[in-house]
């Protein structure tokens, strides 16, 4: 079986507060092969744009092959209830609006994340717990703090 598993994260200081800067973080693991770290940093951004960056800096990483099954697991609420709760759907059908009828945010980065959601059939979302001592999402998250640092 042809099975990926990614773990993304994103790390901002100062989230909200005007040139915030943020680093995001993804670490691709397939079988036989060496991980795959990526990570990159953005000024003026929030957490909630560095935690999706990371998915689809993942993702276009990936977008030449196929799988079997994919797996991103990540701390990121925001991300894993916009999956799982099909909110996306939602957005695609009321103009990119929320219930309460407000604009979603980081639609520049929903929009391209969404066609891989249609992409891959075989997707699943983990929410899983951050700073709990996940091996790998605890490598993430230190790697997205170096790429904020770096900037």
């Amino acid at each position: 079986m042809n099975k990926i598993t990614i773990y993304t994260d994103g790390a901002v200081s100062g989230n909200g507060k005007g040139n915030a800067k943020g680093g995001w973080a993804a670490i691709i693991l397939q079988e036989d092969v060496p991980p795959i770290e990526i990570c990159g940093a953005e000024n003026d951004t929030t957490n909630q744009r560095m935690e999706l960056m990371a998915v689809l800096k993942a993702f276009e990483k990936i977008a030449a092959n196929e799988y079997d099954e994919i797996e991103i697991l990540s701390d990121s609420a925001y991300f894993c209830n916009c999956y799982n709760q099909n909110w996306y759907e939602k957005w695609l059908t009321n103009g990119f609006q929320t219930a309460s009828k407000q604009p979603v945010k980081n639609v520049d980065l929903w929009m391209p994340l969404i066609k891989y959601f249609k992409l891959y059939h075989n997707l699943t979302v983990t929410k899983i717990k951050g700073h709990a001592g996940n091996f790998y999402n605890e490598k993430v998250d230190k790697l997205a703090v170096q790429a904020r640092l770096s900037i």
